[in-house]
């Protein structure tokens, strides 16, 4: 009977752990734009970018807090087992000889002991503090500089973000439209094999009736197997294609990716070229933008940093003394209390501001050869994945001429195999011709999209 209980409590666990599992897996049916938005929203590049834009909101909450009037309190009791002490001459002893010099009556010569000194203390056993202090900052170089700073820093950080974006585009982009190409020629890869199986069907009744040759027969099972095997390598290829997405994208292996989009040649040749390009489209032209302002921003902090910082304070505080505890009514409370303003004026650092300066100018001149370096690296980028798109194009064009043809040439080969006026190796070698035409054409069509994507890409107009 346990072994029963057992063997029962162990499936209904395994059925359990597999309601689980299939629940755990979930079914995505995506566009190409679905995809690119699922990424930004499950990728960590993507998530932290964002997470420095809250940051730099908060460093400017920060920022602003320090224009605000700042209240500080504060309170101490303390008890004094010993109270301190200091040593004072006996005022007593003083006093006395005073009012004998005074009224002449020390004989001449008499010498006048010195004063002894007494053990004095000025403080109670019991003392408390009880105190508020506010503070007005009035004038202060680097935070207003700061201030003048928020609006570039998180702009700075947008255009991070939209960097980051751009990259996680071109990585979806591109592993999407490889999935439906590859999809596209294994389906073509498919079809050959069920014509060369027909055809093998078609040459084992000849070769059974007499009317063909064993030769003829080996020739397409070796046609038949290599293709196989190619096809074997495209549907490998296609999941590995599909794991890629699934990583761009932020989706578990485990869950299931449909492709929504369909495969067009007019889709790929539509708004191909645009000879206009604009610097700022691009987001690491934008990020350097922001940059150079907050160098800027930077190199005028530090100027400032000679003027003097003015700040306003005021503070009241209760102070008690008495021989026993504060609560104790024989306790002695005095009030103080005061407003003043206070002024920091530089005077010499050892021109550390002025080393401060020089470093800060240089780091602006290195972010202006930056930026023209980057500008002449897009200039490049466009002329480069233009050149390579548009013979991506040609080549598509040419490839899909090609493609039209060796399959005319199929289907008149076959026709004349069927009525008796050719051979099985024409139809063969027709065939193989076919295949290699099509698996041109899908490389050129990858190749188009592909450039397509980075051209787009380049000229900052990848949607």
């Amino acid at each position: 009977m346990r072994i029963v209980k057992l063997t029962k409590y162990l499936c209904l666990l395994w059925l359990l752990g597999i309601s689980i599992g299939s629940h755990a897996q979930k079914k995505y049916e995506l566009t190409v734009q679905q995809a690119v938005d699922m990424a930004f929203n499950n990728l960590a590049d993507v998530k932290n970018a964002q997470l420095d834009y809250r940051i730099q909101e908060e460093q400017n909450k920060g920022i602003e807090g320090q224009l605000y009037p700042q209240l500080s309190g504060s309170a101490g009791v303390q008890y004094y087992i010993q109270t301190p002490k200091i040593l004072f001459p006996d005022a007593s002893q003083a006093g006395i000889y005073d009012v004998l010099i005074k009224e002449h009556l020390l004989p001449d010569g008499t010498q006048i002991p010195t004063p002894k000194l007494q053990a004095l203390s000025f403080y109670q056993p019991w003392n408390s503090t009880f105190g508020a202090t506010l503070s007005q900052l009035l004038f202060q170089p680097d935070v207003f500089v700061g201030l003048q700073a928020r609006k570039a820093s998180l702009q700075y950080a947008q255009s991070n973000i939209e960097q980051v974006k751009e990259q996680v585009k071109d990585s979806a982009y591109k592993k999407y439209y490889a999935i439906l190409v590859a999809g596209k020629q294994l389906y073509f890869l498919n079809e050959s094999i069920k014509r060369l199986e027909k055809l093998y069907h078609d040459d084992s009744a000849l070769y059974a009736n007499g009317f063909a040759e064993k030769l003829d027969l080996d020739k397409v099972q070796v046609q038949l197997t290599n293709l196989k095997t190619t096809a074997s390598v495209v549907q490998t290829g296609l999941t590995l294609s599909y794991a890629a997405l699934k990583f761009s994208i932020g989706v578990s292996q485990q869950d299931t990716v449909v492709l929504k989009d369909s495969l067009s040649i007019e889709e790929v040749k539509k708004d191909v070229l645009n000879d206009s390009v604009n610097y700022s489209d691009r987001p690491i032209i934008r990020t350097l933008d922001y940059s150079k302002k907050l160098s800027q921003l930077d190199v005028r902090r530090y100027k400032l940093q000679y003027l003097p910082s003015v700040a306003a304070q005021a503070s009241y505080a209760i102070n008690s003394m008495g021989n026993k505890f504060i609560t104790d009514p024989t306790t002695v409370w005095l009030k103080t209390s005061y407003v003043g303003l206070n002024v920091s004026i530089p005077i010499f650092d050892g021109f550390q501001k002025r080393a401060n300066i020089r470093q800060a100018q240089l780091r602006l001149q290195k972010l202006n050869n930056t930026y023209e370096q980057v500008k002449q690296g897009i200039d490049l980028e466009v002329l480069a994945t233009k050149e390579s798109f548009t013979n991506s194009l040609l080549q598509l064009d040419m490839q899909e001429r090609n493609r039209e043809l060796a399959q005319k040439v199929y289907n008149t080969t076959k026709i004349k195999f069927e009525q008796g006026l050719g051979s099985s190796f024409e139809v063969l070698q027709a065939d193989t011709e076919f295949q290699t035409a099509e698996a041109n054409y899908f490389n050129a069509l990858y190749n188009a999209i592909v450039a397509k994507i980075s051209y787009q890409k380049a000229i900052g107009k990848l949607p």
